[in-house]
């Protein structure tokens, strides 16, 4: 299955957020998730705690733009205003009860007050529809405890057969599908941001055959790199892009890290950023790319013999 079918929307459902009078860190926050996972987020919305604007939007992701996925964030609790749920369940044709069962389980594990989140999903049409909770915490908890086996009901949901289920160690230990950075600047610049960015900046960062103590120590007996075992921490990646979001002038951030064992010539992250101007850009990129490095990743080189 291609990365372009992988499209999703964020809404963030909150009546004092689409008043203005409280800033949305969920939604930005999911969608940091997802293009982390090679999600394109093709659409963000924010909409009041009403029904009827919440199924239009939910309709509209599903029947008119045909999103492989649409996550509500908010409206979920016990106040009468609260109705995100209800909303869900009057536009879904068929109910995942797993994925909610599978979220509010994972929450049990952090408070009890887990159980009374009262998020649902379903599918309509070719589009998973999934509620998380309002709070910024508690939605990234929440999508990380079922965020990959999400994409591999899409690809079920999409396929003209039924995918593979007989292998998921296997499918858990597959590389993390390589973006086209070309795909990432055209979705950047049809941000709604776009318009305020006047340099996108990107860093391409690729296994070296020089070992690492060679180049930052000066050993020239160093045997050479033959490849790498990479992996990254996810929290301390998206806490990462967080801050880089926040810096000035910076209005688009994403990132991809590949992981497991690599070969001398494989890419090892792409860092994309947008900002204002160049040295707003520059300063992001190399404060994120060297906190990534520093704070986030573990290499292991693996030497000729």
């Amino acid at each position: 299955m291609s990365e372009a079918k992988f499209t999703a929307a964020v809404i963030t459902v909150s009546d004092k957020g689409f008043r203005g009078e409280r800033e949305d860190t969920s939604g930005p926050a999911l969608c940091a998730m997802l293009r982390d996972e090679g999600w394109s987020v093709a659409y963000t919305a924010m909409v009041p705690d009403e029904k009827e604007m919440i199924r239009r939007e939910l309709i509209s992701c599903a029947d008119e733009k045909k999103l492989s996925l649409v996550l509500t964030t908010g409206g979920t609790g016990f106040s009468p205003r609260d109705v995100t749920p209800e909303a869900t369940l009057s536009v879904v044709e068929r109910l995942t009860p797993g994925i909610p069962e599978a979220m509010r389980a994972e929450s049990m594990k952090i408070t009890p007050h887990g159980c009374l989140s009262r998020e649902t999903a379903g599918i309509r049409g070719g589009t998973l529809i999934i509620n998380l909770p309002g709070s910024k915490k508690a939605s990234t908890e929440n999508l990380s405890a079922v965020l990959k086996p999400i994409r591999h009901g899409v690809e079920m949901l999409q396929s003209s057969g039924s995918a593979d289920c007989a292998s998921p160690e296997k499918q858990e230990k597959k590389r993390p599908e390589k973006p086209s950075v070309d795909q990432w600047l055209r979705e950047a610049k049809a941000h709604p941001d776009a318009g305020k960015v006047g340099m996108y900046l990107t860093h391409n960062g690729v296994v070296r055959s020089t070992a690492r103590s060679q180049v930052r120590q000066g050993d020239a007996g160093a045997k050479p790199v033959a490849g790498m075992y990479f992996s990254h921490n996810r929290e301390k990646v998206l806490s990462a892009i967080a801050e880089a979001e926040k810096m000035e002038g910076v209005y688009y951030v994403r990132v991809w890290l590949n992981e497991g064992e690599l070969q001398v010539g494989d890419d090892i992250m792409f860092v994309l950023i947008g900002a204002d101007i160049r040295p707003h850009a520059v300063k992001a990129l190399e404060t994120l790319v060297g906190k990534i490095k520093n704070e986030c990743v573990t290499e292991k080189e693996l030497y000729a013999e």
